[in-house]
């Protein structure tokens, strides 16, 4: 039995999230697919638009076997952060054979050759990229300056890597890093790139979708997903969901109301130059996305400094990666499983080097189940609070069966 893992946000679920489960599966020639998923906040420093659950019953139903959650730690984290802990996860799972990810090139060997290459950090590289960053230039595109001025033979360009390739990159420098037995395939992103606004033919993308929520339910939505999910959609509409950024920004407020220099550079990410800037500015604060604009500068994106913000928000601190992954990482949190897909879970628990926790109950978790625990009951506090509705506790909710 061939099984292929599959490391996403679906944020939402979109038809181009069909489109990659249905070809990891075509050409690994795998008979399971193992998702590790974001939970209630994903990689960019926001919250997801739907809770884990309803975007777990989404994956089930599109084809996935089993859905885990990728711990908030790496679900936020940087694109080296996430692709360390999604790829840990599933090296440690001991049955998957090849991981399969969506690319603006869908050419793994390049990615794969540029990770080796990072991954030597040679020195004519490391002194471009520092010269590149003091310039001012974000760390992607220093990287890819450095690069192409170091590497001219492999045609490297400043404009080549986009969001999917940088992701690819760092999966490939992961399974380097594990010496993982997995192999790596790289799948060719269709129609719509991942930061495209507008609406595309085929596949849209999960950042044009969520766009289409901000003015209410879109009936244009049925273009873009799956048949088979149209009645989730309608139904937790308004019920369970959109959730927005800017939903937690009195929370966010009143957590940076009492922070100070030396507590907020103990958080993950958080320069001593961030630092001040929010304590500077910090009675400016109006709504979450108009501080991460009004923090942001050259040098920092609005999505890292929105990632700094939901770290301070939810208590992630940078001592919590004071140890290595591999002893971290060692359970993760079942979302749900197909019923016909049980020999699956009996597989990982005789080759699998990591507990699969599938109740959660309110001690003995470990530290980054105990930190999704709080985290998502922040966000379903949010949720309760939006649309008026009973509060759904962590420990009260049962993962996803079909």
């Amino acid at each position: 039995m061939k099984t292929v893992g599959l490391i996403t946000e679906y944020n939402p679920f979109h038809k181009g999230h069909l489109y990659h489960i249905q070809k990891a599966k075509e050409v690994t020639g795998a008979d399971e697919v193992v998702v590790i998923m974001s939970g209630d906040f994903v990689q960019r420093g926001a919250p997801a638009l739907m809770p884990k659950h309803l975007r777990a019953q989404m994956a089930l139903k599109c084809g996935a076997s089993l859905v885990l959650e990728l711990p908030l730690l790496f679900a936020t984290g940087s694109a080296e952060l996430f692709a360390q802990g999604a790829v840990t996860i599933l090296d440690k799972l001991g049955i998957v054979d090849v991981l399969c990810f969506g690319s603006e090139t869908g050419n793994y060997s390049r990615l794969e050759k540029t990770a080796r290459i990072l991954l030597d950090e040679p020195k004519e590289y490391r002194q471009v990229l520092k010269e590149k960053l003091r310039e001012g230039n974000t760390f992607p595109k220093s990287m890819q300056y450095a690069l192409a001025a170091c590497f001219p033979e492999e045609s490297f360009g400043v404009k080549q890597f986009s969001s999917n390739d940088i992701l690819g990159i760092e999966y490939s420098k992961a399974l380097l890093s594990l010496n993982s037995s997995m192999k790596g395939v790289a799948i060719k992103r269709e129609d719509s790139n991942y930061h495209d606004e507008d609406l595309s033919p085929i596949y849209s993308s999960a950042t044009a979708i969520r766009k289409l929520f901000k003015e209410g339910y879109p009936v244009e939505i049925e273009n873009h997903i799956p048949p088979e999910l149209y009645s989730i959609f309608r139904d937790a509409y308004n019920i369970r969901y959109p959730v927005f950024l800017d939903d937690f920004s009195l929370l966010l407020k009143t957590k940076l109301l009492r922070e100070t220099k030396e507590s907020l550079i103990s958080y993950l990410d958080v320069s001593t130059e961030l630092a001040n800037r929010i304590l500077n500015k910090r009675d400016s604060f109006t709504n979450f996305s108009g501080f991460s604009m009004l923090l942001k500068t050259k040098e920092m994106t609005y999505s890292r400094i929105s990632r700094c913000l939901i770290h301070i928000l939810l208590d992630i601190k940078k001592n919590m990666l004071s140890v290595s992954l591999e002893t971290l990482i060692d359970a993760v949190r079942v979302l749900g499983f197909r019923k016909d897909s049980q020999e699956l879970l009996r597989r990982i628990k005789e080759a699998g080097n990591i507990s699969l926790v599938t109740k959660i109950n309110s001690e003995n978790n470990s530290n980054l189940i105990s930190q999704d625990i709080a985290a998502s009951d922040y966000y379903e506090n949010v949720v309760s609070y939006k649309f008026q509705k009973k509060m759904l506790r962590e420990p009260s909710q049962s993962m996803v069966l079909l």
